[in-house]
């Protein structure tokens, strides 16, 4: 058992290193696209960084398999092109490691190499802090669903009366529960199908109408955005990656531009900007913040930095032809080009159509130069695999006609005799 836990370690490891390796360069290119876009809007960037995160979870082998397939449907064989060598370079920098001299069909060793000991290490080492992180985020989550099991819905009052008129006028139909908590948490959406608004029972007091119907259009949108369902596929991209300095690195962006795109749409609503700016200050200083990104707030974010580009008269550009273009070039680029890859592999590694040969044990053949055996059955139906220390191949010049070969090829096969020698046949 402990021997197959180091070969599947063996395996998995180089495999995890091509995907991080491939999933970082992708973050890379997402990067330079969102600064290419930073004065357009903030939603434009989120879902570069949202398809940054989902990459993760992607790996392009899945895409490479669907190239394969297409590749070993048609074109022909062994192609070598310097494009495919870059690109599997590239791609998959990491290998797994092979000891040299021995075949893979050499029974496994006693002990385990050293190496098979520190990828089964480092693999126990993930393991617990996967688990780790989702104890934590457990806990986090009993948390907030006690604060909303002890919390009594609000039927009716101003907040209830704002929630609904702003709802009518986003067009949204179906209506959100509003639960009032005596907890010091911020005004938050909780659930990902089923929404439900938390609203702290003392804040309404400290907030006029105004401030009251900004901080409920900022989660009227959060709602509408789907904020908590796409925050909870990044919390599982960042239990699994844990390790990852990038991911988390990635979290807090997706949580800068997801705030920022709802600021967005609350001042393009109508809202001024100085009475959706306070609205936020005084939740802050009344209310603590989510701990979980899934559970969308208001007060989410680097604050100050917020609060400097609402107050900012700058209008967000949208998004003009020639950028529309390139997000579109290189959504396609991030899917064809792993695809490609998988076609060029079929290719380099696609054989001709076998042909069958009769051998039996101590019946030496051969293989004729217009059809190649795919694979080395005939080696195992012939009582092992065979290897001559000297094989000599010679035309028939003698200038007879073309004879049968002794072994037959293929039915009706007619090719020119040809002298072939074997000497000391050896079986392994």
């Amino acid at each position: 058992m402990s021997k197959h836990l180091f070969e599947m370690a063996s395996a998995i490891v180089p495999a995890v290193g091509n995907h991080l390796w491939q999933s970082t360069l992708f973050v890379v290119a997402c990067g330079f696209l969102t600064l290419v876009l930073r004065r357009n809007h903030a939603r434009a960037r989120y879902g570069i960084w949202l398809a940054a995160s989902v990459k993760f979870l992607i790996p392009f082998s899945l895409l490479v398999g669907i190239g394969s397939h297409l590749g070993w449907s048609h074109g022909p064989a062994g192609i070598q092109t310097g494009l495919y060598v870059a690109m599997e370079q590239v791609s998959q920098p990491f290998a797994q490691p092979t000891m040299p001299g021995i075949s893979h069909s050499s029974p496994p060793t006693a002990s385990p190499s050293p190496i098979n000991l520190l990828q089964a290490f480092l693999a126990a080492v993930w393991l617990c802090g996967f688990l780790a992180v989702l104890f934590v985020w457990f806990i986090r989550w009993r948390r907030i669903s006690a604060i909303v099991g002890e919390a009594s819905p609000l039927r009716e009052g101003r907040e209830v009366e704002a929630l609904r008129r702003l709802a009518r006028m986003e067009g949204m139909q179906k209506q959100i529960e509003v639960l009032s908590s005596h907890a010091p948490l911020e005004p938050g959406v909780f659930g990902i199908a089923r929404h439900v608004l938390i609203w702290p029972a003392r804040i309404s007091e400290r907030l006029e109408d105004p401030h009251l119907e900004a901080i409920l259009a900022h989660e009227l949108w959060h709602v509408r955005r789907r904020d908590n369902l796409t925050a909870a596929i990044h919390m599982m991209v960042e239990a699994i990656f844990w390790f990852h300095p990038v991911v988390w690195w990635l979290g807090a962006r997706l949580a800068e531009e997801r705030e920022c795109a709802c600021d967005e749409h609350v001042l393009e609503s109508g809202n001024g900007r100085r009475i959706y700016a306070e609205s936020i200050l005084k939740t802050c200083e009344f209310c603590v913040a989510s701990p979980l990104a899934c559970v969308s707030g208001v007060t989410g974010a680097d604050l100050k930095k917020r609060i400097v580009r609402i107050m900012t008269e700058i209008v967000p550009r949208r998004l003009d032809f020639p950028k529309k273009a390139l997000l579109s070039a290189t959504g396609l680029l991030a899917i064809a080009v792993p695809i490609l890859s998988g076609v060029l592999h079929a290719m380099q590694t696609r054989p001709d159509s076998p042909a069958p040969i009769a051998s039996s044990l101590g019946t030496q053949s051969a293989v004729s130069p217009v059809a190649h055996a795919t694979t080395d059955d005939w080696q195992v139906q012939a009582g092992g695999k065979q290897s001559f220390e000297i094989a000599s191949v010679k035309q028939n010049k003698s200038g007879g006609e073309f004879s049968n070969m002794n072994v037959p090829i293929a039915p009706g096969d007619v090719i020119p005799a040809t002298e072939v020698s074997f000497r000391e046949p050896m079986f392994h």
